[in-house]
């Protein structure tokens, strides 16, 4: 976004609360063929408009969610998340009325079952007049508004009259039709919702293709300024009156693992739009930020951070490998932007869950995560005869795959001295059994003014004993 001014959004919609019970099923139950689970973990996370609103917080936005819940438990544990995660809570609790809840069942990393719990009823009217009122206090400033229409009985047609006419109105909503007498500025069906709203037997199996062959009529029967059509794995489109419609696309992923995905990319769209972007980069960077939550379980957000990330892979503005002297030279650039720089390095020969899992942590603690990856040589000097397995170009070229990874170089030496006085990273970090003290480069990092942290490797992982027990194979 083009602007350092703090972004105002205000989102209106149903909320609910999204829960993902994880555990393993060893045995089927005696009253019927079905597995019985052994719960070992449980974990709630905002679902729906509050999805909505937390990307929207991640993402760098002050914001205001105004809804309803119920007079129960899981509209305490909603709020109180919500809260936690800096989100500005305006949500009206309507006595006898059940907030929305989706329970997820996963087994062994597969999703088994989900059963909802929710209500669709109308609103009482004193319900009603509350939550305009909070809404009307909410839209004033506010850059940008998001409407979350699913169905849930919170876009009533008052709420929608007192959202018409603003000036960059989004509304995601499952059907967008009852929206047209608002002039929304854009609306985001996905493609099961515009096969309804055409109402259009002639659908082919090329998705994309029928889209585009009926830009013009979905602009005229939604009454928005754009239309984004979203294809789940394809991608999505954008239509413009006059204009071609423009594609982004997405990477493929299981389809449990996409939950809320459209809530981020919808998040990330409307900031976008708000800062001043053309549509282009919204779509852009809508797509990359759904494109970071679906390598995640559950129900997750995109920083802005991780969106920056994301979309300097997305757009090849930089190589990920650098040599060292122009790895310095980007970094102070990172850095001007107000951007903290992680560094670790390794030998990387053998890449396995151990390295990823530190690795991903290692670039949720800043900003630019950067790799300096052992020689050749000098992991020859470090590990004896017969290593490296890989190459140090093949080393370099994995860890550059890497999405989470932003910067792979190569050090020649048997310690990355000479490249920590010349990154100067604000956090080294290793991983490993050790502790900050044990390791020779902590002294440096600290009197160039950085911080030193261990993270620990998952148990049983490592290039050595794999390489061994590749060396036992007859």
């Amino acid at each position: 976004m083009g602007t350092d001014k703090i972004p105002s959004a205000v989102v209106v919609g149903d909320v609910m609360l999204d829960s993902w019970l994880r555990g393993s099923a060893k045995r089927l139950a005696q009253e019927a063929p079905v597995p019985v689970m052994s719960l070992e973990a449980t974990e709630d996370a905002p679902g729906g408009a509050a999805n909505t609103a937390a990307n929207l917080v991640a993402l760098g936005a002050r914001v205001r969610l105004v809804g309803v819940v119920g007079d129960d438990e899981c509209g305490a544990t909603l709020v109180e998340s919500l809260r936690l995660l800096g989100v500005g809570v305006d949500l009206v609790t309507v006595p006898g009325r059940r907030t929305a809840h989706k329970r997820r069942l996963i087994t062994s990393g597969q999703l088994t079952a989900r059963y909802d719990e929710e209500d669709h009823g109308e609103l009482p009217e004193d319900a009603e007049r509350e939550l305009l009122s909070r809404l009307t206090d909410a839209l004033a400033g506010a850059d940008v508004v998001v409407a979350c229409d699913y169905g849930g009985g919170v876009c009533t047609p008052a709420v929608r009259k007192a959202l018409a006419g603003l000036p960059l109105l989004v509304v995601d909503a499952h059907a967008v039709a009852p929206w047209r007498e608002c002039g929304p500025y854009v609306v985001l069906p996905n493609f099961a919702e515009v096969v309804r709203l055409l109402d259009d037997e002639d659908e082919t199996g090329d998705r994309p293709a029928y889209l585009m062959a009926r830009s013009d009529q979905l602009l005229e029967l939604t009454g928005a300024r754009m239309v984004v059509t979203t294809l789940d794995g394809e991608g999505t489109l954008l239509h413009r009156l006059g204009q071609p419609p423009y594609r982004t696309y997405a990477q493929p992923a299981p389809q449990h693992m996409a939950t809320g995905a459209g809530d981020t990319y919808t998040a990330a769209f409307a900031l976008w739009l708000a800062g001043g972007a053309a549509p282009e980069e919204a779509a852009r960077a809508g797509q990359a930020a759904a494109g970071v939550v679906v390598r995640r379980q559950g129900t997750a957000v995109c920083t802005r951070y991780e969106l920056q990330r994301a979309l300097r892979r997305q757009e090849g503005q930089e190589g990920t490998v650098q040599a060292a002297e122009q790895l310095a030279r980007l970094l102070d650039e990172h850095r001007r932007r107000g951007e903290r720089v992680v560094f670790t390095n390794g030998c990387f020969d053998v890449l396995h869950r151990g390295h990823v899992t530190y690795l991903e942590q290692a670039s949720r603690l800043g900003d630019v995560l950067v790799v300096a990856v052992n020689g050749d040589a000098g992991v020859a000097r470090l590990k004896g005869p017969g290593r490296p397995v890989n190459p140090c170009e093949d080393r370099m070229s994995v860890l550059a795959a890497l999405t989470f990874v932003d910067y792979v170089t190569e050090f020649d030496e048997d310690t990355p001295e000479r490249l920590l006085r010349m990154i100067r990273p604000e956090l080294y970090v290793k991983g490993g059994d050790y502790t900050a003290e044990m390791l020779p480069e902590a002294p440096l990092v600290r009197a160039l003014g950085g911080e030193v942290r261990v993270l620990g490797y998952l148990p049983d992982r490592s290039t050595t004993a794999i390489i061994g027990r590749l060396r036992l194979l007859p």
